[in-house]
C-alpha cells in the first residue's frame, strides 16, 4: 500500500512532518483523489481568502486533565506548553485596538492555565460580543480549586461550549476515558444550577458532538434533538445548541485512522462528501488562531500541523488587521474535513 510505503520513508521525520507528508501523499500520490486546492478551484473558490477577522481563537495551553482518543491537540496532563501573561496581554491589546469582536479560549483545558482567571477578568473589562471558553466539563470536578468555575463563568457572562461526545455513557467513556461521562453530567448539572443553558437564560451553554469512529457526523439538527430529549429525560439537563464537528485527519485521530487501517476509506468519504457551499463559511475565513507562544495560524488544525499564516507579520506581537484580512489561507488535504457534508467548524455546521 502507498500509505505503508510513505510511513516507512518518513520514519526519521518529526511527528508533525510525518503527518504532513501522509496528508499530502499516501492515497493522493497515485492521483486517485484530487487535492483540496484542485477541488475548490473547480468551483472558482481558489485561492481561499480571508473575509473579515471577527474571531480571535487562543490556545492558552496544551495541558489537560484528560487524554482523549481523538484529540487533535494531543493534549494531556504531561503537556507543559502554557501561554504566558506577556502573550495574553498582547492578545488583549489586539482585542482593544481592532475589529475583533469574539474571543474564543481553547486548550487542552484552558482553565488549567495558571493565569486563566486573570485573563478572563482583564478581557471582561474590555468587553467583547461573545466571550467563549471551551471546557471539557470534567475539569470542574478535577480539583477543589475548579469547583467554583460555574459561578466564575456566570459572573463574567462567559459563553461555555462543552465537549460531550454522546448522551450515553459507553460511547463517551470509550472516546474520553472511564468515568468521564458521569463527571460530565455532574458538571452540566452544576452549570444548570447557576442558570447556564436554561430556557430564556442569557448564560449560553452549548455542547459539542464529534463521532467516536471513522465516520462523518449525521445531521446536526437531528442530533441536537436527540441530545436534548435524552439529557432532559435521563438527567434533567438543559442546554442551548449542539455543534456537530467532523474529526479531521490529524494528530491522534490520524494515528487512529492509520492503526485501524481506516485512513484511505475515511479520506475517500471526506472527498465524496465535499460540499462547495461549505467552503464559503469555513472558520478560517473570519478567524485567527493563536498558539500558546503567540504564533498566528489560519485555524487551530493548521496550528497543530505548524502551518503558520502566510504573511510575514505572523506573531501576535505583530498583529496587522489590514494585512491579515488581505491574505490567502493555507490549505492542505485535512481541509476536506471542514467542507464535507454540511461543513464543520468550531461553531458546528456551516452550510
Amino acid at each position: 500500500m502507498l500509505l505503508k510505503s510513505l510511513q516507512a520513508k518518513s520514519s526519521a521525520l518529526s511527528q508533525t512532518q510525518k503527518q504532513l507528508q501522509i496528508l499530502s501523499g499516501g492515497v493522493f500520490q497515485d492521483g486517485s483523489l484530487p487535492t483540496f486546492a484542485k477541488k475548490i478551484e473547480q468551483s472558482n473558490q481558489f485561492p481561499l481568502r480571508s473575509k473579515k477577522i471577527e474571531i480571535l481563537q487562543l490556545n492558552v495551553g496544551y495541558m489537560c486533565n484528560q487524554v482523549c482518543a481523538h484529540c487533535h491537540v494531543d493534549a494531556g496532563p504531561d503537556r507543559k506548553e502554557i501561554m504566558t501573561v506577556e502573550t495574553m496581554q498582547q492578545c488583549l491589546d489586539v482585542i482593544k485596538n481592532t475589529g475583533v469582536h469574539t474571543l474564543d479560549l481553547t486548550g487542552g483545558a484552558p482553565e488549567m492555565n495558571p493565569n486563566f482567571r486573570w485573563f478572563v477578568e482583564e478581557a471582561s473589562k474590555i468587553g467583547v460580543k461573545d466571550f467563549i471558553v471551551r471546557s471539557n466539563l470534567t475539569i470542574i470536578l478535577a480539583n477543589k480549586k475548579y469547583h467554583d468555575l460555574p459561578e466564575f463563568f456566570a459572573k463574567h457572562n462567559i459563553h461555555v461550549i462543552s465537549s460531550l461526545p454522546y448522551y450515553k455513557r459507553e460511547k463517551t467513556d470509550k472516546q474520553r476515558g472511564d468515568g468521564v461521562f458521569d463527571k460530565s453530567i455532574k458538571a452540566l448539572q452544576m452549570l444548570n444550577a447557576v442558570g447556564y443553558g436554561m430556557p430564556g437564560s442569557s448564560l449560553k451553554l452549548d455542547l459539542v458532538y464529534n463521532p467516536s469512529g471513522a465516520f462523518l457526523p449525521t445531521d446536526q439538527e437531528a442530533l441536537q434533538n436527540d441530545f436534548k430529549i435524552a439529557l432532559k429525560e435521563d438527567f434533567n439537563i438543559n442546554f442551548h445548541q449542539l455543534f456537530a464537528i467532523t474529526n479531521l485527519p490529524i494528530s491522534r485521530f490520524l494515528d487512529y485512522l492509520i492503526k485501524s487501517e481506516n485512513y484511505e476509506d475515511y479520506m475517500y468519504a471526506l472527498v465524496e462528501a465535499f460540499n462547495p457551499k461549505a467552503v464559503q463559511n469555513v472558520m478560517c475565513t473570519n478567524t485567527i488562531s493563536v498558539s500558546y507562544d503567540g504564533w498566528l495560524y489560519d485555524c487551530d488544525f493548521n496550528q497543530m500541523l505548524d502551518l503558520k499564516i502566510a504573511v510575514s507579520e505572523n506573531h501576535i506581537s505583530q498583529f496587522n488587521e489590514e494585512i491579515l484580512t488581505d491574505r490567502n489561507i493555507l490549505i492542505s488535504q485535512h481541509c476536506y474535513g471542514c467542507t464535507a457534508g454540511a461543513g464543520s467548524s468550531c461553531q458546528g455546521t456551516v452550510a
